[in-house]
């Protein structure tokens, strides 16, 4: 979902970074309030995973690129605020460094990404696993926050690309940016997203599920509460 340069209109990327700036710094003092010493590495380590599943990208006709994100797993491990940071630091590497995604399409990207991916997939897997979580139960919630998150993350980047036509024309009428009105880009994110969800389903599930060493024992918080060093 790295929407490239070119492919919005300034009312757009300008807008984007302003909805995520404040993001950005609720996340930074959550995490500075609420993660502990001893995760800080974790949060290092899920920046570096997130940026090395991203760049298995595929071309999506009449869309951006689809691939995993690992958004939901970041959530559930460390909290969806701690994914908003360790997600954009890795989409921002990408954009400056590999021009993977375009610099000015990083806020929107983080936003889609780092924090519409991760807050669906940590509360569906809140909602899933319920009160008395279970590995079982989580573990299924997880491969199911997964997939609709990668999905969630999937039609807002085609929802920003999608209205571009309505946004900006010419004087003849044409789109300036994006030419692909969201007829196309919706159903093409979505059909592709369906196999990607899969991968990031099972990624997701079987993350927690190695962090756990597969024992079925219970969860009674957020599963960073688990005994998993």
């Amino acid at each position: 979902m790295h929407i490239p340069d070119g492919y919005l209109s300034p009312q757009t990327y300008v807008a984007m970074y302003g909805v995520m700036t404040p993001i950005w710094v609720v996340a930074a003092r959550k995490v500075r309030q609420t993660l502990r010493r001893r995760e800080v590495p974790r949060l290092a380590l899920a920046a570096a995973f997130s940026f090395v599943v991203m760049l298995f990208s595929l071309p999506v006709p009449g869309g951006t690129t689809a691939h995993p994100a690992g958004g939901a797993l970041i959530a559930i491990v460390l909290g969806p605020w701690a994914a908003v940071i360790s997600m954009s630091v890795a989409l921002t590497i990408q954009a400056f460094v590999f021009g993977d995604g375009g610099i000015t399409a990083l806020g929107a990207n983080c936003f889609s990404a780092a924090f519409v991916g991760p807050f669906v997939g940590y509360w569906i897997w809140k909602f899933l696993a319920g009160r008395q979580k279970t590995s079982r139960r989580a573990l299924l919630g997880a491969a199911i926050a997964g997939f609709i998150s990668i999905n969630a993350t999937a039609q807002v980047a085609a929802v920003l690309v999608g209205i571009q036509p309505l946004i900006a024309r010419g004087a003849d009428g044409r789109p300036l940016y994006f030419p692909y009105p969201l007829s196309v880009t919706m159903p093409a994110m979505a059909f592709s997203h369906v196999f990607v969800g899969l991968a990031e389903a099972f990624i997701t599930a079987g993350v927690l599920a190695y962090l756990a060493r597969e024992e079925i024992q219970p969860i009674t918080g957020d599963f960073k509460a688990l005994e998993i060093d």
